[in-house]
């Protein structure tokens, strides 16, 4: 086996890892890079190799930074399968065209702001999207699956996202696992991770490689905090989410808060046709919910819907909600503030110090959730300067991704035939503290993979 990385190295986004086996190739993953608009975009178009080179695709979850550059891949004359799980392969449908639909907004309104300039193109377009999806294979979990010559894949769940999967993959000789992203014991909605058997190589992510999460219990009473603090001031609570994964949490204790009489009585919109799919997607797989979630059905009740909830798809009735008067919430994706309706939510509020914006997952580097975290008060929203008077808010209870304990204890089962550790998706700044950690613990070497090294196993 020989090992290329080809993105999510020494940074977070942009997952894709290229893997020889027996005169074929193999793409885990084939994500976009986000961060600096012009500097993404410029990472996103190219490949380190040809497309029609690659033989098949095993995609870990749904993500944008992990599905997002396929149809591009496509374009490029890509025919081979993509295995995924069926979950997985039901939001990419969702997500794919989503991502596409906005490229193709971009390049127009970019054509249409300076006239007579270079023609900006879309990275690809609805049309690669829909001739994407008939690639997909899905698999189950726990099932071999044979993608060619010897080489065998497992998927196992990994607890990040509904479908997300870890895999083990095989020739017969030598186990190569890879985490994708790992989620964290006890999130809501989703089973738990699940342990991986022992093999020889494992390829894993380290986004909080060096931290600490507060615990995950601590979740519902922060969102109650905020919304009671922003609300008692007379303001709007600005709630960027993820469209996959974190809508559904937070609706989800909304739901709670709403069920033991805790929810303020202001309206609550989820404003996104993406979260609206991805939400449809979510009813269609109860197979993928823990147990909780799945009383919820089993009492007669829709865990993603409660009365003063309101999905919102027009256009028209998103810009309708900056007319509203008095306080109200509203998530909208994406949640690292860089694509969608959050945008202009954004705009018509972050310079109201009544007003709070509550940040649910991980911000990448020179994103604009990332530069709100960071506390800068001056930021540019659709290319406008606006000054930051808004109350900025961190929900990291939430996170998707295991802290730097939870992946110590989730690599555990896999460490007595483990010769290696490639670290992956993490800045170096949660990486290199990971790569010491299992080093100590376990005594096994630890390698912070940089863009382009290649490894034989």
């Amino acid at each position: 086996m020989k090992l290329t990385f080809a993105g999510a190295a020494g940074t977070v986004t942009g997952s894709m890892h290229q893997l020889e086996v027996d005169g074929k190739r193999y793409l885990l993953d084939c994500g976009m890079f986000q961060g600096r608009r012009k500097e993404a975009e410029q990472r996103n178009r190219w490949f380190p190799f040809p497309a029609p080179s690659i033989d098949a695709v095993v995609l870990s979850h749904a993500h944008i930074d992990h599905s997002g550059r396929l149809p591009l891949l496509t374009k490029n004359g890509f025919r081979g399968p993509i295995y995924a799980t069926s979950a997985t392969v039901d939001l990419c449908n969702a997500m794919l065209l989503d991502t596409a639909h906005i490229l193709e907004s971009d390049a127009d309104f970019v054509n249409r702001r300076h006239p007579g300039e270079e023609v900006a193109e879309p990275l690809y377009s609805k049309l690669d999207a829909e001739e994407t999806m008939p690639l997909f294979q899905p698999v189950r979990y726990r099932i071999p699956v044979n993608i060619g010559n010897s080489l065998v894949m497992e998927s196992y769940d990994a607890g990040h996202v509904l479908g997300s999967a870890s895999v083990v993959l095989t020739d017969g000789k030598t186990r190569l696992a890879y985490s994708g992203d790992v989620g964290r014991p006890g999130l809501p909605i989703i089973r738990d991770p699940e342990a991986l058997p022992p093999v020889d190589y494992l390829i894993m992510e380290s986004t909080y490689g060096g931290r600490k999460h507060p615990q995950e219990n601590e979740a519902v009473g922060k969102l109650e905090s905020v919304m009671k603090d922003t609300i008692g001031r007379g303001g709007r609570l600005i709630v960027p989410a993820f469209a996959v994964g974190r809508t559904q949490q937070l609706v989800l204790l909304l739901h709670h808060l709403m069920n033991e009489n805790r929810l303020p009585s202001v309206p609550i919109f989820v404003d996104s046709p993406l979260a609206v799919n991805v939400t449809e997607v979510f009813r269609a797989h109860p197979e993928c919910f823990d147990t909780e979630t799945y009383t919820y059905l089993q009492n007669g009740e829709d865990p993603f819907g409660f009365k003063r909830l309101t999905y919102i798809r027009d256009a028209r009735e998103s810009k309708q909600l900056n007319d509203i008067q008095g306080p109200f919430i509203v998530i909208s994706p994406s949640g690292m503030c860089e694509t969608g309706r959050v945008l202009h939510h954004l705009r018509h509020n972050v310079g109201n110090p009544k007003n709070t914006v509550l940040l649910t997952g991980y911000q990448a580097e020179n994103t604009l959730g990332r530069k709100l975290k960071d506390g800068m008060k001056n930021v540019r929203i659709f290319g406008i300067p606006m000054e930051v008077r808004a109350v900025v808010e961190s929900l990291d209870e939430l996170s998707g991704h295991a802290d730097s304990g939870e992946l110590l204890d989730w690599m555990r089962p896999m460490t007595p035939t483990l010769k290696r550790v490639f670290l992956v998706h993490g800045e170096p700044v949660s990486s290199r503290p990971l790569a010491e950690a299992i080093h100590a613990r376990y005594g096994i070497e630890a390698v912070v993979a940089e863009p382009g090294q290649v490894y034989e196993i």
